[in-house]
C-alpha cells in the first residue's frame, strides 16, 4: 500500500519506505489549521496507521513554525467549529463530535508519531504536538500554553496530556501564567526529547523513525497501545493484558526471527507477521 495524495495543498503527505511524512502546509500563517486540515490531517493519520507497511510517522510544519494554532479568521468567519464552508450554521450538537478529530485519532492509533517540532506550537498546535509520542525540536521551536490570555482553555488534550508530562505545578505554571517557554527550558521540563539544529531536524527525525521502523512492528504498536491504556489501568491489570499480548507474539513469525537473528549475530529482518 502507499499513501494517497492530500486532497488539500495546506497539508502535504510523503511516504518514505517505512515513514509516512506529514506537514503542515500553511507557513504564511504559521500553519494555523484551517477547517479543510483538520480533516485531511485525521484522514491521513488514519490511512498510515492501516498501512501494515508504515511504522512510524513523522509530523512537521512548513516555514519558521510548527502551528499557530486552530485559525482564529476562520472561527470568525463559520469555517470552523460554528459553521460550514459556505459560513451557514450548524446544529450545536455537531460543534462537540470529536470521534474523528485530529486529537482524538492521534491518541487511539498504535502507530508512533514523532512530532519534528521546527518553530512555535501554540494553542491546539501545542496540544498537537504533545500527542505525538516524541519531539524532536529545533533550536528555534517553542512552547506557547497561551490559552488563557484568549479566555479559552486547552481544549483538545492539553489539561490531560500536560500534569502528565511534567507534573501539576510546571502545568499549572504553563497555563495559569500563560507562558512561551524556549526549546531550552521545554527540554528541561521534558517536554521535549532533544533541541538538535534547525537544518538537522528533519535529518534527525527520520533517523529515529528508521530505527523505530527496523524493529519488530507489532512489539512497538502493541507497547504503545499497552502504555496508552496503562494510564488508566491498575498495575496487575496492566501486567494480565500484557500476558495476554505476549502469547500471541510467542507464536508469531516475527519472534522467530527475532530468536534467530540473535543466534546469528545478524539484523532482523522483521515483516509484521
Amino acid at each position: 500500500m502507499t499513501l494517497s495524495p492530500s486532497t488539500t495543498p495546506e497539508l502535504l503527505v510523503e511516504q518514505r519506505g517505512r515513514i509516512a511524512i506529514i506537514t503542515l502546509n500553511r507557513p504564511e500563517r504559521y500553519n494555523a489549521i484551517s477547517r479543510d486540515m483538520l480533516s485531511e490531517l485525521s484522514a491521513k493519520v488514519v490511512e498510515a496507521n492501516k498501512d501494515p507497511e508504515i511504522r512510524c510517522i513523522v509530523l512537521t510544519g512548513a516555514g519558521k513554525g510548527f502551528c499557530a494554532g486552530l485559525d482564529l479568521i476562520g472561527v470568525g468567519e463559520g469555517s470552523i467549529g460554528g459553521g460550514d464552508s459556505k459560513g451557514e450554521n450548524r446544529p450545536a450538537r455537531q460543534l462537540f463530535d470529536l470521534r474523528d478529530a485530529p486529537i482524538n485519532v492521534m491518541w487511539n492509533i498504535d502507530t508512533p508519531i514523532i512530532c519534528a517540532l521546527n518553530g512555535p506550537a501554540a494553542g491546539y498546535g501545542m496540544d498537537v504536538a504533545l500527542l505525538c509520542d516524541m519531539r524532536i525540536a529545533s533550536e528555534t521551536a517553542k512552547m506557547a500554553a497561551v490559552t488563557a490570555k484568549r479566555n479559552v482553555v486547552p481544549e483538545s488534550g492539553g489539561t490531560w496530556l500536560l500534569p502528565r508530562l511534567i507534573g501539576w505545578g510546571k502545568a499549572a505554571e504553563l497555563y495559569y501564567r500563560a507562558r512561551t517557554v524556549d526549546a531550552e527550558e521545554c527540554l528541561s521540563m521534558g517536554l521535549i526529547n532533544t533541541i538538535v539544529p534547525a537544518e538537522e531536524l528533519m535529518t534527525t527525525a527520520l533517523q529515529w523513525a528508521e530505527e523505530i521502523a527496523d524493529n519488530a512492528p507489532l512489539a512497538v504498536q502493541t507497547t504503545k497501545r499497552m502504555m496508552r491504556m496503562g494510564l488508566e489501568e491498575s498495575y496487575d491489570t496492566a501486567v494480565d493484558h500484557l500476558m495476554v499480548h505476549l502469547g500471541g507474539m510467542f507464536q508469531s513469525e516475527d519472534f522467530k526471527e527475532g530468536v534467530q537473528a540473535f543466534l546469528e549475530k545478524r539484523k532482523p529482518e522483521f515483516t509484521g507477521r
